[in-house]
């Protein structure tokens, strides 16, 4: 293993900010973290996997994932002299064939965001930015089919926001948000009150609020006539009154659809870095670890990432978290009584967290041999049910964005006895059903996990942007002992 970092210390503003696979895979927001060198034989895999993936389905967002990964993959060959301009042609013709208005701007988000972190020419894009922005309005409520469908609201459309508000950050771009005709930032917050759900408002705010602190735009959420912030915190704490909690795939225990939005929020509020918001109501730390506590051992690996990073951000790791060793030994070693292929959610993603826990708290020797085995071994296993075979894109592209980033990709890219001598790549690509129509958007992680590995082939060099780079997290700083 090659991890790529050595504890919480070493991660960037973007790692902080956007540190789970959730955002990532899920909605396709900070990928290609932690870059590397270009190498050569992974390039050719991500192109092999992508071939694979385009001969098995005939979707508009895999055709342009394929086409952004070749074009950053050719950028990243220090021999291969790339022609971005010609490039970018038919990456822009697949991103409008994308029918789905959420899809299509998500697309055009990753595309903005990939060419920051090439340091490409953004006037290449030409309208692609006003575009994509243009596109939020096409996106209606509730339209996420999964086993959610009606406890949504707006909520895509408030996670559309907030990726094309990074995007357009990004790029440099962020006054176009707020000087034209239309206020985007206002807009985007009037989309908080219809998201009925406390866990979706929770968590799709917290990334809003994240990414408006960021781009120097908090004061718009938080200092006029509504503190948007203090009014998720008083509607998560009516979790209970409202009795909207979400659906999951597997039962969950009453306190995980209430730690999760707050952890999130926890994030939010070392962004913003107003340390008020911690007393808000109630002590929202306290009440983030009688949650942790009350969670089941499998939930408590998916939380664990969650809140460290956000108890570093704070400055507050020490102080609730005065024996950081033993919390992550004990935490990260769930895995013995863990099998990653029971189911695709609960279970499926668990080693995945796990792995990344690992890695940014610097405690890579916990992750044996017969763990990682373990998980790159898992994914037959998802046959057992239709919906775990149709989802199974979701922990694979868990597993192949932590496989990368701790250098041990390997175990996925090269032939296995459990998938009769094909790789574990090979295999998932040929079960998928006809068309990828079972899968649905679940394959569009796959797209994500493979992009972002492409991006990560950027070049050490090529780290973090100047918005990343220029943005402190003032809580932490405050604490660190003099």
């Amino acid at each position: 293993m090659t991890p790529p970092v050595t504890g919480l210390a070493d991660l960037t503003a973007e790692s902080r900010m956007i540190a789970t696979p959730w955002s990532r895979m899920v909605r396709g927001i900070g990928l290609g973290q932690y870059p590397v060198e270009y190498d050569p034989v992974a390039a050719a895999r991500i192109r092999d996997a992508f071939g694979r993936l385009t001969a098995k389905t005939s979707g508009a967002y895999t055709r342009f994932s394929r086409l952004l990964a070749e074009l950053v993959l050719d950028v990243a060959d220090p021999s291969s002299g790339a022609d971005v301009e010609k490039a970018l042609g038919p990456v822009l013709e697949a991103a409008r064939a994308e029918r789905n208005p959420y899809w299509r701007l998500m697309a055009g988000c990753i595309l903005m965001d990939a060419f920051a972190k090439l340091g490409l020419d953004s006037s290449l894009l030409g309208g692609l930015p006003a575009e994509v922005l243009a596109v939020l309005d096409e996106i209606e409520p509730n339209q996420i089919k999964d086993e959610n469908q009606g406890r949504h609201g707006d909520y895509e459309r408030l996670s559309a926001s907030t990726a094309v508000f990074l995007a357009l950050g990004q790029l440099g771009l962020a006054d176009r948000l707020v000087s034209g005709p239309r206020n985007h930032v206002r807009e985007a917050l009037a989309l908080l009150d219809r998201v009925p759900a406390p866990f979706f408002r929770g968590r799709g705010g917290s990334m809003l609020f994240s990414v408006l602190s960021l781009l120097g735009f908090d004061s718009l959420a938080l200092d006029g006539e509504r503190d948007h912030l203090r009014e998720v915190l008083d509607y998560l704490d009516r979790a209970d009154e409202l009795n909207l909690p979400p659906a999951f795939p597997q039962p969950m225990s009453p306190a995980f659809p209430k730690v999760y939005p707050l952890l999130t929020m926890l994030n939010a509020i070392a962004m913003t870095g107003r340390e008020e918001y911690l007393t808000y109501g109630r002590d929202r730390l306290a009440e983030a670890k009688e949650l942790l506590g009350a969670l089941g051992p499998v939930e408590r690996t998916h939380m664990g990432l969650y809140y460290l990073v956000a108890l570093h951000n704070l400055g507050r790791l020490d102080e609730q978290v005065p024996d950081l060793g033993t919390f992550v030994t004990e935490l990260v070693g769930q895995w013995r009584d863990i099998d990653p292929g029971e189911n695709f959610f609960l279970h499926g993603i668990a080693y995945p967290y796990l792995i990344e826990t690992a890695m940014v708290t610097g405690r890579t020797e916990l992750l044996t041999g017969e763990l990682l085995d373990r998980l790159a071994d898992a994914f037959p296993s998802l046959d057992r049910t239709p919906l775990d075979r149709a989802n199974r894109p979701y922990p694979f592209s868990y597993a192949l964005n932590m496989f990368g980033e701790i250098g041990a990709a390997d175990r996925l890219f090269t032939p296995r006895a459990r998938y009769g001598g094909r790789s574990p790549v090979e295999w998932v690509i040929e079960h998928l059903s006809e068309d990828a129509r079972e899968e649905g958007s679940r394959l569009y992680m796959l797209d994500h996990a493979l992009v972002s590995y492409a991006l990560r082939l950027r070049g050490a060099g090529r780290g973090e942007t100047e918005l990343f780079r220029s943005f402190r997290f003032r809580l932490a700083e405050e604490r660190v002992p003099s």
